[in-house]
């Protein structure tokens, strides 16, 4: 999201009203009932830091390098009452882009394909027609199975499996196709299917936590920060992949590829400065009572960590997260009524927003935990996690005012 531009000065008629929107409409944390909104009213956010605010701030992160924290202390902070422990193995990441799609490889020597079901692994044909594939795919064959195919001018049935099928290639990365863009692997190339009728085939990665930590650290953190914010990144990420393989919801991935889960991008992604913070903390990660501890961590903080749903996730002053290294550290945008008025239309006009809720941590009483949006016609009652996403806002941490217009 882009920060709008400061509003206009306001001729002295307009500044007056809004004094007095403010005074009598304003902040419950300061004890007043909500703030009003005129008709075709524009509401200045005001807002601190970017992301929920739980574990370690990425800004505060390398405003704590820049402080001269080594990477234990920066970890130290952000996770308190956590140890160093050592994970390996695997993980499967699903590949969103992937969702409903085939899986589709460009074509290499040394393929193969390993059927999950009968756990039998064939080389593709290295003569006759087949040879000449420029790319190889699976696909469902409409009957639960997987139909794998290649390229020569037109598709070509090769054979198909009785489930779902992986695409290896002796250790060597894999490059996928999907949606015109060309993004190579590490590990192996899953196709999964359906495993009910609300679910869809998907893309996985099966790939080694390593290589897996390769691929999201330059993903979640500019490469060009400081060693040790990017040494503490990666061990968050380790972590946080370590612990999603022991609470997945599906059993066909761990975690997923995106904002949701981390952001990763394959071998593609991949920078010499990434991989060097990678291979600095190799197997390490953070553990809570001897298991992995689920690491979170977004952009900002603000100035202040927000307390989770883990002991070691506290509510805390952060003084490595400041204006100074931190662009999110305080911004403002303005949203018209109007607009709140498209995102929850049983409302009616918007009258007032009334925070009800706060954590109590920091300016304007803390993070936002639930509001009412007051209409003409209804009243609605959300969290500030589903005021922040409708809306589409950077964090929960708002205070609002009434955008004064020009005279």
């Amino acid at each position: 999201m882009t920060l709008t531009t400061p509003p206009r000065r306001a001729g002295a008629a307009v500044v007056v009203l809004a004094a007095v929107l403010t005074l009598n409409g304003g902040d419950p944390a300061a004890g007043t009932p909500g703030l009003v909104v005129p008709k075709g009213a524009t509401i200045v956010v005001h807002g601190k830091g970017y992301g929920h605010g739980h574990g370690m701030s990425q800004y505060g992160a390398q405003g704590a390098a820049k402080q001269g924290k080594s990477t234990r202390q920066i970890l130290d902070f952000y996770y308190p009452g956590t140890s160093t422990g050592k994970a390996g193995g695997s993980v499967r990441v699903l590949l969103t882009a992937s969702i409903g799609a085939a899986t589709t490889v460009v074509a290499r020597p040394g393929l193969q394909v390993h059927d999950l079901t009968a756990g039998t692994t064939t080389r593709v044909p290295t003569s006759g027609k087949a040879a000449k594939a420029t790319r190889w795919r699976m696909a469902g064959d409409g009957h639960g199975g997987t139909s794998v195919s290649y390229l020569t001018g037109a598709w070509h049935v090769w054979r198909t499996l009785k489930g779902n099928g992986e695409f290896r290639s002796s250790g060597e990365p894999l490059v996928l196709l999907l949606g015109g863009t060309r993004t190579t692997y590490r590990g192996t190339l899953r196709a999964m299917g359906p495993i009910s009728k609300t679910t869809h085939r998907i893309t996985v990665n099966k790939v080694s936590l390593e290589g897996y930590v390769r691929g999201v650290v330059p993903r979640e953190m500019p490469a060009s920060w400081r060693p040790a914010a990017l040494r503490a990144q990666a061990v968050a990420a380790r972590t946080y992949a370590a612990y999603e393989v022991g609470h997945s919801y599906d059993p066909r991935f761990n975690l997923c590829d995106d904002s949701s889960c981390q952001v990763y991008g394959g071998r593609s992604a991949e920078v010499t400065s990434t991989n060097r913070a990678t291979a600095e903390t190799a197997r390490q990660v953070r553990t809570y009572q001897g298991d992995p501890a689920f690491t979170q961590f977004s952009a900002s903080n603000g100035g202040w960590t927000a307390a989770g749903s883990q002991p070691y996730l506290v509510a805390k002053l952060d003084r490595h997260d400041t204006g100074a290294v931190d662009p999110y550290f305080s911004w403002r945008t303005k949203v018209a009524a109007a607009h709140i008025q498209r995102v929850w239309p049983t409302l009616g006009r918007l009258t007032s927003i009334e925070v009800t809720a706060r954590d109590g941590n920091g300016k304007w009483n803390g993070r936002i935990e639930s509001l009412t949006l007051h209409g003409t016609k209804n009243d609605r009652a959300l969290t500030g996690d589903e005021f922040r996403s409708g809306l589409g806002l950077r964090s929960t941490w708002l205070s609002f005012s009434i955008a004064s217009t020009g005279g």
